[in-house]
Order: C-alpha cells, then sequence, then structure tokens
C-alpha cells in the first residue's frame, strides 16, 4: 500500500482519572508528550479538584483540551455496557460536557472537542442511534466543538451527519479485528504495551492512512489523531516512543484544535 503524503498528525491521551486521593496514570508526564489531552468528567472517573488541575496544567504545556464523557460507573471505569436510552445519553453528553467547560474557565483554559469514552463509546460504534444521541448533544452545547471520533464508525458518520467538525482517532496501545474495529479488552492481546512494537506499528498505519487488523491486514480510515490511554503501564514510554518515530518519519505533532 503506498504511503499517504502527511505532514503532521495529532497525538492525545485520556487523563485525569484518578479519583479524590486516587492517582491513575502519569498525567504530567503525558502532558510533555502528546498535543491533546481528554479529561475524565467525574462519571467514570475524575472529579473537580483533578478537572481543574488537569485543565490548568494542559494550559501550561500549551496542550489542547476536551471533554471525555463516560458512563456513571466509577467502580468498572466507565467500561461495562450499561442499558440506556438515547435521552439519557444525550443527558450524560450534556451534564459533563458542562461540568467541564465551566472548570476549564476556571483554570483558564478552553473545552475544544468531546471524546466518549469507554463502553459509551463501544457501544456507539456499532449503534447509529446511541452516536446520533452523542453527537445532537455535543452540537446543542456548541456547535463548533470537535467531535473526536473512533475512525470507521457509526461515531464518525453521525458526527458527519450533525455537521459537527470530526477529529479521526486511531489507538496506538490497541489491537484491531479484521473488521476495522477495535479488539474486545476480553480478548487476548487486545491491549500493546510493548513501546517499541506500538510505535513501529503506529508510524506504517499513519504514513499508510490505516489500521492494521491482528492477521496484518490493513485496512484504510481516516486518521488525525493518535490515542495512548494514559491508564495503561507503560503509557508514558509508549507515547514517547510513538512520538519519536513520526518525528523521525518527518511527522509532526500537532492538535487538531490548532
Amino acid at each position: 500500500m503506498p504511503k499517504t503524503e502527511r505532514k503532521s498528525v495529532d497525538l492525545n491521551c485520556d487523563c485525569g482519572e484518578g479519583f479524590g486521593p486516587y492517582q491513575m496514570g502519569d498525567d504530567a508526564a503525558m502532558l510533555d508528550i502528546v498535543t491533546s489531552a481528554n479529561v475524565a468528567c467525574g462519571f467514570h472517573a475524575g472529579d473537580p479538584r483533578i478537572m481543574a488541575e488537569t485543565f490548568h496544567l494542559a494550559r501550561q504545556k500549551n496542550v489542547a483540551i476536551g471533554a471525555h464523557p463516560g458512563f456513571a460507573d466509577l467502580s468498572h471505569f466507565g467500561r461495562r455496557p450499561l442499558p440506556c436510552t438515547t435521552a439519557e445519553v444525550e443527558h450524560l453528553i450534556a451534564y459533563q460536557v458542562g461540568a467541564a467547560m465551566g472548570l476549564a474557565a476556571l483554570s483558564g483554559h478552553k473545552i475544544t472537542h468531546v471524546k466518549p469514552h469507554g463502553a459509551l463509546s463501544n457501544l456507539a460504534c456499532a449503534d447509529r442511534g446511541l452516536a446520533d444521541a452523542i453527537a445532537r448533544a455535543i452540537k446543542s452545547i456548541d456547535p463548533d466543538l470537535i467531535f473526536l471520533v473512533i475512525s470507521g464508525t457509526e461515531l464518525e458518520q453521525a458526527g458527519l451527519a450533525q455537521n459537527l467538525p470530526i477529529a479521526r482517532e486511531i489507538f496506538a496501545d490497541r489491537a484491531y479485528a479484521e473488521d476495522g474495529q477495535l479488539l474486545s479488552r476480553s480478548l487476548p492481546g487486545a491491549v500493546l504495551h510493548e513501546p517499541d512494537i506500538i510505535a513501529a506499528r503506529i508510524r506504517v498505519m499513519v504514513e499508510e492512512g490505516a489500521v492494521i487488523s491482528i492477521s496484518g491486514k490493513h485496512i484504510p480510515v481516516g486518521i488525525d489523531s493518535i490515542c495512548v490511554h494514559g491508564d495503561t503501564p507503560g503509557a508514558v514510554a509508549a507515547a514517547r516512543a510513538v512520538r519519536r518515530a513520526l518525528e523521525e518519519a518527518g511527522i509532526s505533532l500537532k492538535s487538531f484544535c490548532a
């Protein structure tokens, strides 16, 4: 497959995912590497203090910030599918994005994008009704907010249908199934941990404009951003390796919000 002509790409991480006295990941180190950050809004993780501190730190490091809303499920980190109606999803999104916007303003920063989290995102990737509900909620809050979506899913189609600005993301530290969707976390090999392997793989993906399935199949997708999960062991090393590999390939790192 021929390489694409690409000069820049965004590198994002999910962060602010501690709670109270409990810390999840090394946000300060990650914010030295990434160009945008998706901050938990208090439902799957995070709380007002952590959100405000993360927004403030991101502003200091010139990192763009987004809201990262998920199911109200602290005990399972928002990674357990919960029954919900489309109206309930709209309320979940509006409530959390509104909280994030308020705390970002208090911290002197501004929310520029929204990325749904965990099980909520996974369900909406295949369920157009849920995807539309998320997109409608974002548009009702601010039609200029960028909808950060998993590339090649119903989320992407819903964002386009609502005329929202979208950014399409792929994952550096997750394996892909044969249909181009993320491999379920319940399956072996779904989460990748070796920084050098992650970096080499993501460089090929970005250069070719495709995700690589577990069998080695290259599936063309749009790529505007790359995610490294902040809660994964070795996340900082993986993000650093990804950034280095892309820069060595002549691809600069730049927020899609810039």
